[in-house]
């Protein structure tokens, strides 16, 4: 269900922001305005997804080597390499 935006001055805000936090949690929308102009809305912010681990499966391929050490020579070609290629 939407709820209307409730529009509250600057002041009420600072005063009120715990209250206006979970009326935003409840799916209201503030609108905080300064001298009658809206300058700024609160809104419930998106919760992050899920990340699932696998989700690169069948796409990235690597070697049955590439978590061996480097060799003395790919050490040093590391660390002497160029910064950028």
């Amino acid at each position: 269900m939407s709820h209307p935006i409730r529009t509250v001055n600057v002041q009420d805000a600072k005063t009120h922001l715990s209250r206006l936090l979970r009326a935003v949690e409840a799916g209201e929308e503030i609108a905080i305005a300064r001298a009658g102009t809206v300058i700024a809305r609160l809104v419930r912010a998106e919760q992050p997804t899920q990340r699932t681990w696998g989700g690169l499966e069948g796409w990235v391929q690597m070697g049955e080597d590439a978590f061996a050490p480097l060799t003395d020579a790919e050490a040093d070609e590391w660390d002497e390499g160029p910064l950028e290629p």
